[in-house]
């Protein structure tokens, strides 16, 4: 439906409800009583926004959604446009490379025998389905690993879960690639200030809830209903919906085998954004501000949470510029871990048989998210090891779970201590590592990582995105393929419909 169509008004009389006028007879009485040149003003300046129906509306929801209505027309600003294709491109490549993993395997075998209409891609292969579909098998796909992007102050994974949900849509609706980049822009601006919001780390840790899944869905909703160019108040019905679906809990940290954490992470989050806009882009109606009054979304979730921090710099500050994209191909606590080791390597002249013990410190949280993990991509004391003995990681040797029972990386990883550090802790969102090595002669060397490569304070250029990503796609759809996607992807400006894609992400 057209973001012009008119919205019947469910009023008594001239446009106010009996409930706004129960509500508001005790202000106006007030009012009345004062001269009339003071009292038109006072009524002006307390008075809330109002939506078709006369309900009254948050300045919050109607920041928001004016903004989210807006989205689809608004120009980026040229670094925001260059860094949202680099991430883009980072998630497409994750889809791809993901499509040979156990969890991409199943996502597509999932899409291929309940794929409804053939309207989306599912990558890396031949399938066409419905939007819902897609976007939940491409968000399996996106993170079958840990090859994703992160977002550390809102304690989510955005791209896993925006990107499919934007694709499914826009190819729902046949949009153009500027477009297409302003609705995943939306959706990292939107999802991540939503957990920051609500609390990130510290909420998940009090609640068990998952702030991946949370922010997962509002901002694939978000990108979603930019796909879709829903109008404002059907921009406060999304978020409605949005809401209702906003689920998932922190067990994903038990699962062994990165299916169920692929779902939470990004499967879920990316098929509920697509419900949400589909839902409601065709005829469905909702509570036209979730984020107030009665059994608000933040009643639900942490009463002591500012609503404004949803829109605090929006439109000033792009999320996408504090998104992370991973140098390696591993969980996030890793990162800094490998960029120190490597430090050493280049600053010190040593091999994996001299090295006595390795104690690396990271914080107490994450400690627990990589100590002795059964996969070896999230596994600190195995990917310590590899790096160790190999100099250096790649996807291959990332997902290598034979490995983990090589003689040589186990005597190696035997000599990896894990300290869990409360400093480092207080320190987070930044991610710190501090590893000390000491060799058989008795040198100790140290490193101290701060800012990971590919973070926003140490960000990798475009070539180097570039170069990930044909790592990650080339033994899938072959070199010239990788080139022309890359090409496309990086190009998208130019690109009239987001369909033409298509061919660039299917495998024969």
């Amino acid at each position: 439906m057209p973001r012009d169509t008119p919205i019947s008004s469910k009023t008594n009389g001239a446009g106010l409800t009996r409930r706004s006028l129960m509500r508001n007879a005790g202000g106006l009485l007030a009012l009345s009583a004062l001269p009339i040149p003071l009292a038109w003003p006072l009524r002006a300046a307390f008075a809330r926004p109002t939506d078709d129906s006369g309900e009254s509306i948050s300045p919050v929801m109607a920041r928001l959604s004016t903004y989210m209505s807006e989205a689809a027309d608004r120009p980026l600003p040229d670094e925001v446009a260059d860094q949202i294709k680099q991430h883009i491109l980072d998630t497409v490549a994750a889809m791809i490379s993901g499509s040979d993993l156990p969890p991409g395997r199943q996502a597509i075998k999932f899409a291929r025998a309940y794929g409804g209409e053939k309207i989306a891609t599912v990558a890396a292969s031949d399938v066409l389905c419905g939007p819902i579909e897609a976007a939940l098998a491409n968000g399996l796909l996106a993170h079958s690993d840990e090859t994703d992007d992160s977002h550390a102050p809102s304690q989510c994974h955005p791209g896993c879960a925006i990107v499919p949900a934007a694709l499914a849509a826009g190819e729902r609706f046949g949009i153009g690639g500027a477009h297409f980049l302003r609705a995943v822009t939306l959706g990292y601006d939107v999802g991540p200030r939503v957990t920051m919001t609500l609390g990130a780390i510290d909420f998940m840790a009090e609640t068990h809830r998952s702030t991946y899944s949370i922010a997962g869905t509002f901002g694939a909703a978000a990108a979603a209903a930019c796909a879709a160019q829903l109008d404002v108040r059907r921009m406060r019905w999304v978020l409605d919906y949005a809401s209702q679906q906003s689920s998932g809990i922190a067990v994903w940290q038990r699962d062994t085998e990165h299916m169920e954490k692929g779902f939470a992470f990004a499967g879920m989050p990316a098929r509920n954004g697509v419900t949400a806009a589909l839902l409601v882009q065709s005829g469905l109606t909702g509570v036209d501000d979730v984020l107030s009054g009665a059994d608000n979304f933040f009643l639900a979730n942490n009463p002591k949470a500012d609503p404004a921090g949803l829109i605090d710099k929006l439109g000033e500050r792009y999320e996408v510029t504090r998104t992370n994209i991973k140098k390696w191909t591993v969980g996030s606590p890793i990162q800094a871990v490998l960029d120190a080791i490597e430090n050493l390597q280049k600053k010190n002249s040593f091999g994996a048989d001299q090295v006595q013990k390795v104690v690396v410190r990271v914080a107490t949280n994450e400690a627990k998210i990589v100590n002795n993990r059964e996969l070896p991509d999230i596994c600190l004391q195995h990917m310590t090891a590899v790096m160790l003995l190999d100099k250096t990681v790649t996807f291959r040797s990332a997902h290598d779970k034979p490995r983990m029972q090589d003689p040589a990386v186990l005597a190696l990883r035997a000599k990896v201590d894990l300290i869990p550090d409360e400093e480092l802790e207080r320190r987070l969102p930044v991610r710190e590592a501090v590893v000390e090595i000491t060799l058989k002669d008795g040198t100790t060397l140290t490193e101290h990582v701060v800012n990971v490569r590919g973070t926003a304070e140490n960000p990798m250029p475009r070539e180097e995105v570039a170069t990930k990503a044909r790592d990650l796609m080339t033994p899938v759809l072959g070199a010239r393929q990788c080139a022309d996607l890359i090409e496309k992807i990086l190009g998208l400006e130019s690109v009239q419909d987001i369909r033409e894609l298509r061919p660039l992400l299917q495998r024969a």
